[in-house]
């Protein structure tokens, strides 16, 4: 396994395991200078979002690099206020705009909004089915919301983008998504910060002559989840990457797994909370 092994997603799509995301990076160079810098470490994906205001820098990111558009991954979200047919529509255009894409490889529906996602899912189907994205997903969506979604949808999600670290383990929103054949991408993959302090992941680190962050990382690849840790410091971002060489042992993905403390956990909002007009301040949640 390595930085740019990749599962297959539902219909066919190869979408590479480990990404860069770049959730409150800075427009300008301190986006530009992490994508370039994530793309020199050998990273073939990018997760952003229209939300994010940061979809020129990952632009530019990317062309500074200097690889082939076809190899990166990018994936870009509709916020909460461009959900809905028309306005999707509108919103994926704007972001292929800032992006400079002719095609984007994954687009996802940011947040479930009542009674607007089902009409959100029909523009994503639409771009889907004129090849304007190879593949359509979702994020924040909890088992009740893949459910209704998919019920009466035509194409499938071939993505669940939820916030999923040791102590938010996701357990039920795991099932439920294995249950449709979607993978499970996690945001916020190391609480914050919080795992450098924790006593089981740092006893664990020390065996493996690894970081809290590694152990962490380490844990969610080898449960199958999609990894995208932020940073903008080029040295973290190249460290990051140090997590194909060693693996946990069934004991040590025991005693991580025992650290869910379910809701509890949560750092960001609950997707049912979740409101279009009465959100918590930009940058509170991913």
């Amino acid at each position: 396994m390595n930085v740019q092994k990749t599962v297959t997603l539902n219909n066919g799509v190869e979408m590479p395991i480990f990404g860069l995301g770049v959730f409150k990076a800075e427009s300008g160079d301190e986006t530009a200078n992490a994508v370039r810098w994530a793309i020199e470490a050998g990273y073939t994906a990018i997760d952003t979002a229209s939300y994010y205001d940061n979809e020129e820098s990952v632009r530019r990111g990317i062309r500074e690099s200097g690889v082939p558009r076809k190899n990166v991954f990018i994936t870009t979200k509709a916020w909460n206020t461009e959900q809905g047919y028309d306005k999707t529509l509108a919103a994926f255009d704007e972001s292929m705009r800032k992006l400079g894409l002719d095609y984007l490889d994954l687009y996802l529906v940011h947040w479930p909004i009542t009674d607007t996602y089902k009409e959100t899912w029909k523009a994503f189907e639409k771009l889907y089915a004129d090849k304007r994205v190879r593949a359509i997903g979702v994020s924040n969506f909890e088992p009740h919301h893949l459910d209704d979604l998919i019920a009466s949808a035509s194409v499938r999600p071939t993505i669940n983008q939820v916030e999923l670290h040791p102590y938010l383990q996701q357990r039920a929103v795991r099932e439920a998504c294995a249950r449709h054949k979607i993978h499970v991408t996690a945001w916020s993959p190391i609480a914050r910060a919080k795992v450098l302090e924790d006593e089981t992941i740092k006893a664990i680190a020390t065996a493996h002559g690894k970081s809290p962050v590694h152990v962490t990382l380490r844990w969610e690849l080898q449960h199958g989840i999609i990894t995208i840790p932020k940073s903008v410091k080029q040295e973290r971002i190249r460290d990051n990457v140090n997590v194909f060489d060693f693996s946990l042992t069934d004991e040590e993905m025991a005693q991580i797994d025992a650290l869910d403390q379910g809701n509890a956990g949560r750092i960001g909002p609950h997707p049912d909370k979740i409101m279009e007009m009465d959100l918590p301040p930009k940058y509170q949640s991913s």
